[in-house]
């Protein structure tokens, strides 16, 4: 029963890329876990405020939420499924997911796994092609799925629930045109549709939500249906191949590379990934290949011809195409077959992925996380250091108290309230920056608002409807340039705005700092250029499909443009919504240390003033009182080399490779 195997740990032996990614999975964990840890002391220690809270919060979450995601793209009996079947579902030992001659993939179809919904698969009908609401929109309403629960003790139940996923029907000419998915100028379209009809797939988008150990750990597949899918469906072009931390690209080997292989690698992957890992090439059916009649010189020379053919066709490096025999890969697994998965190659290519994709997801989750603990580390170094100061300044003043008689004391006292009133002076004039500073952050929380760009966006699509009929591409391409030249206007506008808070607060600490003592501390910098380079790569993207279709504007392609503009506009809105998640962020960690040291200076005058009244009522307290100083001195220090301690652990554990934890479970 397949039940029985998603709660299995063994992994066989040759699942090279299954061990890896468990690998990365467990050292992700314990990175978690030791962030975790550092937050629990802080609470315990007091030295955890909300906004710490909130950041280790938000760190950890991105930690257990971290996905990665791998494309299968090709055209169509390349043995996309087949593939996907022998790398990551053979322990299962049969398919999970259909694979046979012809179409079994009709749609775009992302495997994954949410643990807050039931094993399923949800279809989303071809009907809502004739809305320009993008795929991403439709996840947001569940009621427009179709549900189909997965029974996992059945694996018969679950093979045929994913036949679905390539059903098809046929349509009037008029209702594929509503869909985007018949074009009159493609002369094999209008052949196939002499009758007055034509097939096209029953659904838009499939998700299957499966829990396998590689799904639940973060691994996302997205399997996709060829050229068909790819340039009428724009989300593909624009979102989730361009975010994919891999793309496998399938050809068969047999048949080497056709004249839709090139559109598809060099319209939707090559194009603006230069440079770029993660993008491999697979021959595969090498196994049709393998003749009796000939010698395994005879074979590999073909193999390599085909290999060389497919490098200079798609300008790829030899090292970068991988041949091999998904189905005889999937049987040897199956059957514990060394020699036929040593033949079938699919080692060398699960190498590849695990050394090209899991080391570079590695060093970029290593790297966010180093610099999020150490910013919140130095934030609590920095109220350390200000106790400490505190508290040696009051140790001085009552070791000199010692001898003195009431006088003395009084005017000691006298100064701490002055030293107090003077600070209080100076929170009137903090309370006014905070004043100025919610100014400031509206004005760039407007620059970068979701009203306006979604009026903004309104705007555009009425215009578009105008001009398609009136001035055709011309009109189009220069309402497209109004509104990317708009957007980028406001990050640019946000980015001016950004320095004048940044400059501001950087006085206002200096201020802070000559009057009253308090660290000093830079405000950290803010760069909007990876929303100006989003921005780019929407507009370089939208240009190209532009000039694919903008010269043959049909009734059908017109349709495509604006679908994609509709696509493009989601993206834009995505940017800004992130541009405001991090905007949100950066305000409360050039803020934060402010508001911390001017709490723990108000707190320590407090007490300054409250320790010198009690021995000025009592002097036999004086002793009592520098012991008890001296004691919290010896539990601060003791705090700050803890914490040394802690953040010595979470360095270890982000600085060691995922590639231990194979070794130790050996």
């Amino acid at each position: 029963m397949i039940a029985d195997y998603l709660h299995q740990d063994a992994i066989a032996a040759n699942d090279h890329l299954v061990a890896e990614f468990q690998a990365y999975s467990t050292w992700r964990g314990n990175v978690t876990r030791s962030i975790t840890r550092l937050s629990r002391w802080l609470a315990e220690q007091d030295l955890e405020d909300a906004q710490t809270a909130l950041r280790i919060q938000s760190l950890t979450e991105k930690l257990r939420e971290d996905k990665l995601n791998i494309a299968f793209v090709a055209e169509f009996s390349r043995g996309k499924s087949e593939l996907i079947n022998a790398l990551f579902f053979a322990h299962f030992g049969q398919r999970i997911l259909p694979s046979s001659a012809g179409r079994t993939t009709m749609c775009p179809t992302e495997l994954l796994y949410d643990a807050g919904q039931p094993p399923s698969l949800k279809l989303l009908p071809i009907e809502t092609r004739a809305s320009d609401t993008s795929t991403q929109e439709y996840r947001r309403y569940q009621d427009e799925w179709k549900v189909f629960p997965l029974d996992l003790d059945n694996p018969d139940s679950i093979q045929a629930t994913f036949q679905e996923i390539g059903k098809t029907r046929k349509v009037s000419l008029e209702s594929a045109k509503q869909y985007g998915l018949f074009d009159e100028n493609d002369q094999d379209q209008v052949i196939a549709a002499a009758g007055g009809e034509v097939e096209i797939p029953c659904w838009r988008h499939a998700v299957i939500n499966f829990p396998h150990p590689l799904l639940e750990q973060g691994l996302v597949i997205l399997d996709t249906p060829g050229l068909n899918a790819i340039g009428t469906e724009p989300e593909l072009t624009l979102n989730l191949l361009p975010n994919a931390h891999a793309i496998l690209f399938i050809l068969a080997a047999d048949t080497g590379v056709t004249k839709s292989d090139i559109e598809v690698w060099r319209n939707h992957i090559a194009r603006g990934q230069s440079g770029r890992r993660g993008r491999l090439v697979v021959l595969n059916k090498i196994d049709g290949m393998w003749d009796d009649l000939k010698s395994a010189a005879q074979i590999e020379a073909e193999i390599q011809k085909q290999i060389q053919t497919t490098s200079a066709l798609l300008s790829v490096p030899t090292e970068h195409i991988y041949p091999v025999s998904a189905q005889k890969a999937l049987v040897a697994k199956v059957q514990q077959d060394d020699a036929l998965l040593e033949k079938s190659r699919l080692n060398a290519l699960e190498r590849a992925l695990s050394e090209d994709l899991l080391p570079g997801k590695q060093d970029i989750v290593r790297d966010t996380s180093h610099n999020e603990i150490e910013d919140i580390v130095m934030s609590i170094r920095s109220i350390l250091s200000a106790r400490r100061a505190s508290i040696g300044e009051q140790l001085a003043e009552l070791t000199g108290l010692r001898g003195k008689n009431q006088d003395v004391i009084a005017q000691m006292m006298q100064k701490v309230q002055i030293d107090k009133q003077q600070f209080e002076q100076g929170l009137v004039r903090f309370q006014a920056l905070r004043s100025v500073f919610s100014q400031q952050t509206n004005k760039l929380y407007a620059l970068l608002g979701r009203e306006a760009l979604n009026n903004e966006i309104v705007r555009i699509r009425t215009d578009m409807e105008k001009t398609f009929f009136t001035f055709g591409a011309s009109g189009l391409r220069a309402i497209m340039d109004r509104f990317f030249q708009d957007t980028n206007a406001s990050i640019s506008k946000s980015a001016e705005q950004v320095t004048e808070i940044q400059a501001m607060m950087s006085a206002m600490y200096q201020k802070f700092s000559e009057e009253h003592g308090l660290g000093r501390v830079t405000p950290p910098p803010f760069s909007t250029l990876k929303y100006h380079k989003e921005l780019t790569r929407l507009e370089k993207t939208f240009r190209e499909h532009f000039n694919t279709v903008g010269n043959l504007l049909t009734t059908s392609q017109g349709r495509i443009t604006r679908k994609f503009f509709e696509i493009v506009a989601s993206r834009v809105v995505y940017v800004f919504e992130v541009a405001n998640r991090d905007v949100e962020n950066w305000l409360k960690t050039v803020m934060a240390p402010m508001e911390t040291q001017v709490r723990e200076h108000q707190m320590q005058l407090r007490r300054r003033l409250e320790s010198i009244k009690r021995i000025h009522k009592a002097t036999d307290t004086l002793e009592d009182r520098i012991r008890e100083l001296e004691e919290i001195d010896r539990q601060l220090s003791a705090q700050a080399s803890e914490l040394d301690s802690q953040l010595r652990e979470i360095y270890t554990t982000l600085n060691t490779n995922f590639e231990t934890f194979i070794s130790q479970a050996a």
